[in-house]
């Protein structure tokens, strides 16, 4: 929100109440609780105004200080983001005062507190990180003519009249939280979850607040309020509701956080490397889960607005098949159900009379899982609506009846996540249809939910519910597919999110256009995506809507099998790739027996995204925070620590630019060739590669040739590749996975000798090559 006519003006009508000075202090073992007047204290008579503001600032975990911003205080709202779901926190406070400060200390970060004025600086043993500077901190009342543009009050969810056909006035004065940090010269700005726009977000206004509206605008599916800069720390707004967040576009030198609530909450996590903060900030909201090894394959689906029938679908994988592509996982879009029933979870018995055997017969002849799309949606046509009504399983109006509307289906209702026995029954539903085979499930939409004139089964406040809805609805579904299959066999394909939603993977980029644009779009939200806690990225490979041309979809294939989960589907038309020429066909086949013989690296990586939250499609800064080049980098990216992918944006006859960091790095599928770092590379590139370079010092331990399929054991077969290690330099060790859990099945040991190198491999590791690069 944008409270300032320029920088000295406020906008007509609002009126501030600022933070200015500290009139009470206490504390206990974990932080301090202020009193902040927000009117200078000469007297006693001026203790007689208001409001006074309520801050506690304390550490919940070490590396970790928040600082809670209270206006009124009546209780703890219902709805809140869950912390600590997988680790506990790790202690580590010290408070301290001396004659000028008040001092608080967890790790190697520091905040100080002074009274008159009332400032918090936020200190790491090297620098000042940022500052909570005078006048940083308010109430602000605004005039609610100037907060109709804000997603709350704009959508359509407000004003629709079958939606909501008694809409309320707006109140006359609505009251905002606000909290501003200062932003140093040559600071940048990421994350705050999938935002499709410019990655370094110094400069917008990001509204944390789930929409439905593609890649090509300001709204995203999976909004996050937490952001990480360059400068050794990020912020997490412990916030459900709608978050807006001003990243120097009200005040330059400034990130301006506020809320319409009577409390924001935010917490400042330190780190010395990008990946320690991507470690504490998940420690708080969660891990990502440990997926499936057949995931990693290849998913193909029969598209949305295609036609589709059985016949198509053995077409489509025999296809694959006698090209040498392997479907891994095959995907049933919406059209299983019929057309108006969504959902019904009932197969279309004109195009599958028995799924249960149809099913079984493709499993066993072409060796893939079954995936379903779904959503949290039920039409009034849908034979199971009136079910939902009478168990009262549906989100209310505020007059008890069901909320419906017309978008999407006719009189959809939504299930209510929120009531026990509403899941049951949704989960009831699901589980008819694994019991017929199905395997995973797309978990689609989430994002438009209502926050006016609503009501919850437990009551939750239905803005602070319009995000937290996504979280709940695939937690609920990846839950009962761990509860048949297993520990490490649950996946869902989600496409809204917010924070603690990493948990629930995996989670791809919505709808697309196909077109180079949109491709670059996809990515700067994978990475948005990926710095802001989550660890696996996907998107529809050639774009969702309209029909890529042959050298778009070629190229948006490379982008695809080298990112962590590939998919193919479209809206449309089908995404098999015969459509755009057969030689489409030998490009993926190629890409991906590279994909099915990098899996104990990229398995190896999932532990690690599943216990230190590191993601493994990476922004280049994570890896590489020194090299201030690779801080504006978002057409290229690293696959875990070692692989540097560049996928190509560019038709045929231009130049791909991308950017090499230091060293002497190794090209993955030309071997012979080797370029030494940094500089930026411009190079034509054939259409059926994608640049792949491996970094100097990396030891890859591959699996065997041909094998087509990413699930098999990674124990054996190996061939170990060494590139660029140096004589005399300790052994590098690699991690080989068992390829299930997070169990590993032993290390491979590489030295550097005069005459190549010496492996060493523990029991029950078999390695078949070597080659020193």
């Amino acid at each position: 929100m944008k409270f300032n006519d320029g920088f000295w003006l406020l906008k007509n009508g609002v009126k501030p109440f600022f933070g200015l000075q500290v009139v009470q202090v206490t504390s206990d073992d974990k932080g301090y609780d202020l009193q902040v007047a927000t009117r200078p204290i000469r007297h006693r008579g001026d203790t007689l105004g208001g409001p006074l503001l309520s801050v506690r600032v304390h550490s919940p975990t070490q590396g970790v200080i928040g600082v809670k911003i209270e206006h009124v205080v009546h209780g703890d709202p219902t709805t809140n983001i869950r912390l600590f779901p997988d680790d506990a926190p790790v202690p580590d406070v010290a408070l301290s005062k001396d004659d000028i400060k008040y001092s608080l200390k967890t790790g190697d970060l520091t905040a100080e507190i002074t009274e008159n004025p009332y400032t918090i600086t936020f200190k790491s043993p090297k620098r000042t990180l940022t500052e909570a500077g005078y006048k940083h901190q308010a109430v602000y009342d605004v005039p609610s003519q100037w907060t109709t543009q804000s997603a709350s009050n704009s959508s359509c969810l407000t004003h629709d009249p079958l939606s909501n056909p008694n809409p309320k006035p707006f109140p006359p004065v609505v009251r905002y939280i606000n909290s501003e940090l200062n932003t140093s010269p040559g600071e940048l700005i990421y994350g705050l979850g999938e935002q499709f726009g410019p990655f370094v977000k110094n400069g917008q206004s990001v509204k944390v607040w789930n929409q439905d509206g593609g890649t090509s605008s300001e709204q995203a599916y999976k909004c996050v309020p937490f952001y990480i800069t360059n400068r050794n720390y990020g912020v997490f707004i412990n916030h459900p509701g709608e978050v807006e967040v001003e990243v120097g576009s009200e005040k330059v030198s400034r990130v301006g956080v506020s809320v319409a609530d009577n409390s924001l909450e935010y917490f400042l996590i330190y780190g010395e490397t990008p990946l320690e903060i991507l470690e504490r900030y998940t420690r708080m909201t969660g891990r990502p889960a440990i997926l499936p090894s057949w995931t990693y394959g290849l998913w193909l689906s029969t598209s949305f607005l295609t036609s589709y029938s059985s016949e198509t679908v053995s077409g489509f994988l025999q296809g694959m098949k006698e090209r040498n592509c392997p479907v891994r996982v095959f995907h049933m879009d919406c059209f299983w159900m019929k057309q108006y029933e969504w959902c019904s979870f009932t197969f279309d018995p004109e195009n599958f009379p028995d799924p249960k055997t149809y099913l079984a017969e493709i499993k066993a002849k072409y060796g893939v899982k079954i995936c379903l799309w779904i959503n949290p949606y039920v039409s009034q046509l849908s034979p199971i609506f009136k079910e939902g009504v009478k168990g009262g399983f549906f989100l209310k109006r505020e007059d008890g009846t069901p909320w419906q509307w017309d978008l999407w289906q006719p009189g959809l209702a939504i299930v209510d996540v929120t009531n026990p026995d509403a899941r049951k029954w949704y989960c009831g539903k699901l589980t008819a249809l694994m019991d017929l085979g199905v395997d995973a499930f797309k978990t689609d939409f989430g994002e438009r939910i209502p926050h006016a004139s609503v009501a919850f089964h437990d009551g939750s406040d239905p803005m602070r519910m319009h995000n937290t809805y996504s979280v709940i609805y695939n937690e609920m579904v990846f839950g009962l597919l761990k509860e048949r299959f297993g520990e490490g066999e649950a996946v869902v394909f989600a496409r809204s999110s917010t924070a603690g939603g990493q948990r629930f993977p995996v989670h791809w980029g919505g709808d697309c256009e196909s077109t180079w644009e949109a491709m670059a779009e996809a990515m700067r939200g994978a990475l948005s995506l990926t710095v802001s806690g989550f660890g696996y990225a996907s998107h529809d490979i050639g774009g969702f809507e309209g029909h890529p041309p042959p050298e778009i979809y070629q190229r948006w294939v490379g982008f695809g099998l080298f990112s962590t989960h590939s998919r193919l589907h479209g809206s449309s038309s089908y995404r098999v790739p015969w459509n755009y020429g057969e030689d489409a066909a030998k490009t993926m086949s190629k890409l991906l027996e590279a994909k099915h013989r990098l899996m104990p690296y990229l398995y190896n990586l999932s532990i690690h995204a599943n216990l230190k939250g590191h993601p493994l499609m990476r922004a280049m800064f994570l890896e590489f925070p020194d090299d201030r080049t690779t801080h504006y980098l978002d057409r290229q990216y690293m696959l875990g620590p070692s692989l540097l992918v560049a996928p190509v944006f560019v038709p045929l006859e231009e130049e791909a630019e991308y950017y090499i960091p230091a060293g002497r790095w190794t090209s993955f599928f030309h071997p012979e060739r080797t370029i030494d770092g940094p500089q930026w590379v411009r190079e034509h590139v054939p259409i059926d590669e994608i640049p792949v370079w491996v970094r100097p010092g990396t030891v890859l331990a591959l699996g065997p040739k041909n094998v087509g399929r990413p699930d098999y054991d990674y124990t054996q077969g190996l061939e170990v590749r060494a590139y660029g290690l140096r004589e005399g330099s300790p052994p590098v060790e690699v991690d080989v996975p068992v390829g299930k859990g997070t169990k590993l099945a032993g290390k491979i040991r590489v030295r550097r000798t005069g005459e190549g190198v010496e492996v060493d491999a523990d029991k029950g590791l078999q390695v078949v090559g070597t080659t020193n690069l």
